[in-house]
Parts: C-alpha cells; sequence; structure tokens
C-alpha cells in the first residue's frame, strides 16, 4: 500500500496536504518563513498575572487569530501566593507536551498512522534557592525535564518511537528548551 493511500484512511485531525503545501511554499519563498509569534503580558497581583496572544507577523505580513486567548500564571500558596493559576514553570512545561503532542500527531498523519489516544506527561526537576535567592551557585531554571508519553495507535512499538523522536526534531518548544536561545530584555 502506498502512503498517499494509506494515509487518506488515517483521521488525526491533521491536514498533511496544507502542511506540505506550506512546506513547498517557504522553500519557494524563504522570507514567508520568518514569523515573529508575540504574548503580551499584564500583572495583575503578587505573582498573579495574565498573558494574552492575539496575532503574529508570517508570509511577510501581520496575520490575525480570530480569537484571542488569554493564559494566566501565579504561583501556589506555599509561596506566599494567591494559587489563582499554574505557574510559569509548569505552563513551560505544558507548552513543552503540548507542542510535542501536536508534533506527534502531524507526523502520524503523514506517516498514515492512526492514532486513538496520546498523552504526554511533563515533569522537570528544580531547585528552588536559585529563584529564591538562596544560593547565587543554583541555577533558576530546571536541571532536567522529562517527557514520557503513552501511544495508543495503529503502529509497532518501533513505529511510535520513531513518530516520538521525528515529534522531537520538529517541535519549535523542545528546540527552545534543549538549545540556547538568545534572549534580550529592555525596558521602554
Amino acid at each position: 500500500m502506498n502512503v498517499m493511500s494509506k494515509t487518506s484512511d488515517v483521521d488525526n485531525g491533521v491536514n498533511v496536504d496544507a502542511l506540505l503545501g506550506a512546506k513547498d511554499a517557504v522553500t519557494q519563498a524563504p522570507a514567508a518563513a520568518q514569523f515573529t509569534w508575540r504574548a503580551a503580558c499584564d500583572w495583575v497581583n503578587g505573582a498573579h498575572s495574565k498573558s494574552t496572544v492575539s496575532g503574529m507577523f508570517g508570509l511577510g505580513e501581520e496575520q490575525s487569530r480570530d480569537k484571542s486567548f488569554e493564559i494566566e500564571a501565579d504561583h501556589p500558596a506555599l509561596f506566599a501566593a494567591g494559587d489563582n493559576a499554574s505557574t510559569p514553570a509548569e505552563i513551560g512545561l505544558a507548552a513543552l507536551a503540548a507542542c510535542l503532542t501536536a508534533s506527534v500527531a502531524a507526523i502520524a498523519q503523514h506517516r498514515g498512522i492512526q492514532l486513538h489516544s496520546v498523552t504526554a506527561r511533563a515533569e522537570g526537576d528544580m531547585d528552588i534557592r536559585g529563584i529564591l535567592g538562596a544560593d547565587a551557585e543554583v541555577r533558576n531554571g530546571f536541571d532536567e525535564i522529562r517527557v514520557r508519553f503513552e501511544i495508543n495507535a495503529d503502529a509497532t512499538s518501533e513505529e511510535i518511537a520513531a513518530l516520538v523522536g521525528q515529534a522531537q526534531k520538529r517541535s519549535a518548544v523542545f528546540d527552545m528548551l534543549s538549545n540556547p536561545t538568545d534572549v534580550r530584555v529592555s525596558v521602554a
């Protein structure tokens, strides 16, 4: 069975033709592939904040979304905070799990693998002495992050492992967390 006919029998909710068309388009016009993603964050109170995501620049022009999305962040009560939302570190873990999961779905669709369920569990170890300023030698971020997938699919364990391996290669958030990124902070 060829890949195209096998893929047409699979529905993971991913339009592979559109993704391949986008890949071809940006191959022909690399400038269109330059995107600027944005999030605006407003302080609420204490450690509580609300970020809004509503648009981006890409394909050579401003792009709007049908709606804006809000992401709240806070810290738990044990950090003398309101516990109104996930911590920023937990949101980072959720972003990693979500990006890898989306990649798994797209790659499975392209390879003609029907998914039945995908769960990614992300966890990270952190010594909080760094963020509390208790020890200047301790870094502020995670020492290690682990993601464990549970995937039920019409595929062998080798095919599932290959899906996850390819998802790591295509995940923007995995790349941001596993490779140095230049981050600049300024004050207006």
